[in-house]
């Protein structure tokens, strides 16, 4: 149990699930606790506490592996929740190339931020980052320890990097896993995120091109790219199999642009209808409804209140509008997903200004074209706290994949954790150590030749990969 509002720590109380994995080795050679967080914000972190079973060599099995859901999150009580079936099929075009559709889009978007204050009206209020700050210090004090260790994915960097800020002292190790930059949240960096989706969008697009003989798609980036776009058109007013229009279409793509795992499902997906009218592929990859309904509520809950947001419509249409001509792939997606913060009824504070200077050890792992997590995120992070280290996946797309097998980085993370040694810090702006990225799959026809005997490595991403965000 914590208090809704800390500034009164005696009135409402909420409820927090926590989950323990805890060390496997004598006591004596523990390292104490170890808080994990998906990120999200909105990302149920129960299930991490089995993070610690993915870290090669053994160096996870000395730590407690701490999971918890944040406030507001999956079995902490109350869970937010707004409207269940907010996004079904067939939803209208993300691009708003009419007045009737903005307004459709506007519309749904004060709808969903009034069911979420009818919902829960007196959480909304106590969503920020600092509040989830303060229970991971309230978890830090139910274990009874005077520091904790902590490993975070993607927003989860951004609750380390302002817990670091507040408590410095109760830091210990420290991995950073795709990470946010603070001088960015939110409206800003969703903007840049835009751009980098734009980019890693095309490497896919060029995977696919450079596998022709297997997709028969295009020889080149821009024939494939040329493809999708017609594609999508197409669908406008003509969904496939009555549920995937192009706003559908977007979103099963944007899976290839955050990760390499899915993709050979998403290229079969777009070849079987390309070249068959088979939309199967596309239905199972888009999933829904339902939607993560909680998640969703939680990351509007967040960032919505966390920083403020432009206040009038026409500063998000200057910006958006710009940034389209420059990546249409997913900016007015992106912009729709965040409109319910544009209505949002709790109102907004500033954020923390992150000062990394008090925490003495963080590693850091970023791939250079990471799109949640643009890799100007981690190198910002890596001036902010002097004492960082940052391994850079060179030319990777994939978002906050570590203990994915890639041996380069996941050595480095085991070998932290072991001993605390961080690699050696290079001056300049710049990564300090460089590794492969999380590779690209084998299209089947290359996997075909492979030995039979050869089977899947066993990574957290298989494991865990509706988790993570």
């Amino acid at each position: 149990m914590v208090p809704l509002d800390y500034e009164h720590p005696n009135g409402t109380k909420i409820q927090l699930a926590v989950s323990r994995i805890m060390h496997k080795t004598p006591d004596a050679q523990a390292q104490g606790p170890m808080l994990v967080n998906p990120g999200g914000p909105g990302g149920s972190g129960l299930t991490l506490a089995i993070l610690g079973e993915f870290v090669p060599h053994g160096a996870g099995d000395a730590y407690d592996w701490v999971g918890f859901d944040p406030r507001g999150v999956g079995s902490s009580k109350p869970a937010l929740s707004c409207i269940p079936d907010y996004a079904g099929y067939n939803r209208p075009f993300y691009v708003p190339v009419t007045p009737r559709i903005e307004q459709t889009w506007l519309k749904l978007s004060r709808s969903y931020a009034k069911a979420c204050d009818a919902n829960q009206h007196a959480l909304l209020g106590h969503l920020k980052t600092t509040d989830s700050v303060r229970d991971m210090e309230s978890i830090r004090k139910a274990l009874g320890a005077p520091q904790i260790n902590y490993y975070g994915f993607s927003y989860g960097t951004y609750l380390g990097q302002v817990y670091g800020t507040l408590y410095p002292n109760r830091l210990r190790r420290v991995v950073f896993d795709g990470v946010v930059n603070a001088t960015r949240v939110w409206y800003d960096a969703n903007l840049d995120q835009d751009i980098a989706f734009n980019k890693s969008v095309k490497v896919f697009f060029q995977y696919v091109a450079a596998h022709d003989s297997t997709w028969h798609l295009g020889k080149t980036e821009a024939a494939v790219e040329r493809l999708y776009y017609r594609e999508m058109v197409k669908l406008i007013g003509h969904p496939a199999d009555g549920k995937i229009g192009p706003s559908e279409w977007t979103d099963v793509f944007t899976q290839a642009a955050y990760y390499v795992y899915g993709w050979v499902d998403v290229a079969d997906a777009f070849a079987a209808w390309v070249h068959n009218g088979d939309a199967s592929g596309l239905v199972a990859l888009y999933g829904g409804p339902p939607f993560d309904d909680n998640g969703y509520a939680i990351y509007l809950g967040v960032s919505c209140t966390d920083a403020p947001w432009p206040s009038k419509w026409s500063t998000w249409q200057r910006d958006n509008w710009r940034t389209f001509a420059k990546a249409p792939f997913l900016t007015w997606a992106n912009a729709w997903f965040n409109a319910p913060c544009f209505y949002w009824p709790a109102k907004a504070g500033r954020p923390v200004k992150v000062d990394g200077r008090g925490v003495q050890s963080l590693l850091m792992i970023n791939e250079t074209l990471d799109a949640a997590t643009p890799y100007s995120g981690a190198l910002q992070t890596r001036k902010t706290f002097p004492h960082s280290v940052l391994i850079e996946g060179v030319g990777g797309t994939t978002h906050a994949g570590s203990l994915s097998g890639v041996t380069c980085t996941d050595d480095r993370i085991a070998a932290y954790l072991q001993t605390g040694a961080l690699p050696p810090r290079k001056p300049g702006n710049r990564s300090d150590v460089q590794c492969d990225p999380v590779p690209a799959p084998e299209p089947p026809a290359a996997a075909a030749a492979k030995s039979a005997s050869t089977g899947a490595t066993r990574s957290l991403r298989n494991t865990l990969s509706p988790t993570i965000p």
